[in-house]
């Protein structure tokens, strides 16, 4: 048994932890051996153990460390066994049921006709092989591994941050400390991690809420509980709720299934981002300098991400955090304006409905504020109207079909500064002829022979 799964472990509102991370006990403490003031408290200055009180709470301490520190190790730079553990800790302390026949078939039924009206707004078909009603503790294991690769790199810099603290010279001395400051850090990043992650399992809807594919290639998927959960308050039926949802998670995964180049895109931008992350080492040497051990709370603030994580100011820096933001906000534009076209007239609700998720993600819901506590960045689609304006225009324009066909490369996509002329986007203003860089960048002229110019 760890020390997380230890009785007396009281269920907060970031998961399933004790509010005394790592098994430290507060000083002073009357409840503690050693506690408060008098004979032998932790106050007294003649005490040899200081801050961690008398020596049975000092042993209480090491062998509750020990337990942490014989948790099954990883190779990565998170402990993501840990995480997934806390995670589901968390979603266990209020209950997580597994989901029931008739909300199974509800969203089974949701997503069969959520593919039947996107059959009729879009070319691309359906992107879901398989339906899947998932309890929160389901979302949490099958979203665990593109969650790594995300967290990782980022991760991997706080984790080596720690031992570039102790100085060059002393380094090769100390080889062995070190190694164990890496591993703690790992385990207290995981801890963060998995912290994190509980509390948005009990917020997320389906896969796709943070419009990065976080779930298995082709598996629609829906949490039940917090379907129901987003529908409070709207006055609008259940299964109206239920079936636009289910129309923004399919409609989702017909464009990453059927853009091959999409989802390694989007994630090689989060990447490209990271690169670009440094961890503020001064920083974390001053917070290890005024580290208190008898208040853990201050140093899992200390070693947590979102405090030290920050971007370099660089032309590199900028350019990447434009593609990222502008490629989120295509696809999150492209989503809303295929569902918005799949409901009209069909589903009564469909605009408070839109207008709910839109303001979702507009102030930034639990599914960003999570991935920039964890990666230090915030997958925010700041520029969502503009971009479903223009492939509205663009719809309009040229159809569904020459609308869909601008996913055929990513250098046909629109850029950030055509988000703000949509009209000379749909215009062709910018000196090319749309039509004839769709057939060149996706081979689709096909009365040419290999070799032969199409301009010729």
């Amino acid at each position: 048994m760890s020390s997380f799964d230890r009785p007396g472990e009281q269920p907060t509102k970031a998961g399933i932890v004790s509010d005394i991370p790592f098994g430290f006990n507060r000083p002073n403490d009357p409840d503690e051996p050693g506690g408060g003031s008098g004979k032998g408290g932790g106050n007294q200055p003649d005490n040899p153990f200081g801050q961690f009180g008398d020596p049975q709470q000092f042993a209480d301490m090491l062998r509750q460390f020990a337990d942490m520190m014989s948790a099954p190790q990883s190779s990565g730079p998170v402990n993501w066994d840990l995480a997934k553990n806390l995670a589901r800790h968390a979603v266990a302390a209020e209950g997580d049921p597994s989901v029931g026949a008739v909300d199974r078939g509800a969203v089974e039924e949701s997503m069969r006709l959520a593919d039947l009206w996107l059959d009729d707004v879009t070319d691309f078909p359906s992107g879901v092989r398989t339906v899947a009603a998932w309890s929160r503790s389901e979302w949490i294991e099958n979203t665990l591994p593109v969650w790594s690769q995300l967290c990782d790199p980022i991760a991997a810099r706080a984790v080596e941050s720690m031992g570039s603290i102790v100085p060059e010279e002393m380094q090769a001395m100390t080889g062995p400390l070190i190694g164990m400051v890496k591993q703690m850090g790992g385990m207290m990043v995981g801890q963060q991690t998995g912290q994190a992650l509980g509390g948005l399992a009990r917020e997320v809807i389906g896969s796709t809420d943070v419009g990065l594919p976080l779930g298995p290639a082709g598996t629609g998927a829906l949490l039940p509980r917090n379907v129901a959960a987003f529908g409070e308050g709207l006055e609008i039926p259940d299964d109206q709720v239920r079936l636009y949802l289910a129309i923004r998670e399919a409609a989702h995964h017909r464009l990453f299934e059927h853009v091959p180049w999409l989802r390694q895109h989007l994630l090689t931008a989060v990447e490209d981002f990271a690169r670009g992350i440094t961890v503020d080492v001064s920083k974390l040497e001053e917070s290890l300098g005024e580290m208190d051990l008898s208040q853990p709370e201050k140093i899992q603030e200390a070693l947590s991400g979102g405090a030290l994580l920050q971007p370099e100011e660089t032309p590199q820096q900028r350019a990447a955090l434009a593609r990222l933001e502008t490629a989120l906000a295509l696809v999150e534009g492209w989503v809303a304006t295929v569902t918005d076209a799949a409901c009209a007239g069909r589903l009564p609700g469909a605009d408070a409905l839109s207008e709910a998720v839109r303001r979702r993600r507009a102030t930034g819901g639990p599914a960003e504020r999570t991935f920039a506590t964890l990666v230090g960045l915030e997958l925010r689609p700041r520029r969502l109207r503009e971009a479903a304006a223009l492939w509205e225009k663009l719809g309009e324009a040229r159809d569904v079909s020459g609308r869909d066909a601008v996913w055929g490369h990513p250098d046909l996509l629109p850029s950030a500064e055509d988000l703000d002329d949509p009209d000379a986007f749909v215009r062709g203003d910018a000196g090319s002829d749309l039509d004839i860089d769709i057939a060149e960048l996706t081979g689709e002229d096909d009365d040419d022979t290999p070799g032969d110019d199409p301009k010729a």
